[in-house]
């Protein structure tokens, strides 16, 4: 009977020891399953700091600043604006030859640069961290109907390039003027581009700048 009750004992000694092993196994193997969930969850909260948000704004009277401020927009991933004068400008308002033409009045005349647009400051205007401004060179200026888009919006904390084409003229002091007229703003050095400026060329130009 001493034999029977001692047999029984051990058995239930090597019963209860099983268990416990069982349930160590089972808590370290929630543990590390614990673990790699938490290390994955980390690695998704990685994110890549994205570039600022770049805008292109331009005024175009034949086309020339229109075809570099969309490869600006397609190189650096940003929005285009068109500066638009309420008036547009003809053919032969654009006619500089003539002393009659619109564009020779109002060079003669500077009280009738005041270029009213039809829109001055584009849609979430200050969400953009890159502003691009783009003109022809008028008489060795930036065309008037850029002026009113410069002195009518708020460039503090953004980064302004300035750009321009003309068949023969620099940039001059363009660029300069136009930061005087925003009063705000970190102006960049600008750069001036031919009428028939290549896509190479005007990309070039903007991976220098690292936008």
């Amino acid at each position: 009977m001493k034999k029977l009750t001692s047999l029984v004992i051990a058995l239930l000694l090597v019963l209860t020891f099983s268990a416990c092993g069982s349930s160590n196994s089972n808590s370290s193997s929630s543990n590390g399953t614990n673990s790699n969930s938490s290390s994955s969850t980390s690695t998704k909260t990685k994110t890549t700091k994205s570039k600022g948000k770049v805008l292109v704004a331009y005024y175009s009277a034949t086309g020339s600043t229109k075809a570099v401020a969309e490869t600006i927009a397609n190189a650096t991933g940003g929005d285009l604006f068109e500066i638009e004068p309420k008036e547009p400008y003809s053919e032969g308002d654009l006619d500089w030859t003539n002393s009659r033409s619109r564009v020779s009045v109002e060079h003669d005349d500077e009280s009738k640069r005041d270029v009213p647009l039809k829109t001055v400051t584009p849609e979430n205007f200050d969400n953009y961290d890159t502003v691009f401004i783009g003109y022809p060179i008028w008489w060795g200026i930036a065309a008037w109907p850029v002026d009113n888009f410069v002195k009518g919006n708020d460039f503090t904390n953004k980064t302004v390039i300035p750009f321009c084409t003309s068949s023969s003229s620099g940039l001059g002091d363009s660029g300069e003027l136009l930061k005087e007229q925003a009063g705000t703003g970190n102006w960049q050095d600008g750069e001036r581009f031919s009428s028939g400026a290549s896509q190479d060329e005007v990309e070039s130009w903007v991976k220098d700048l690292g936008i």
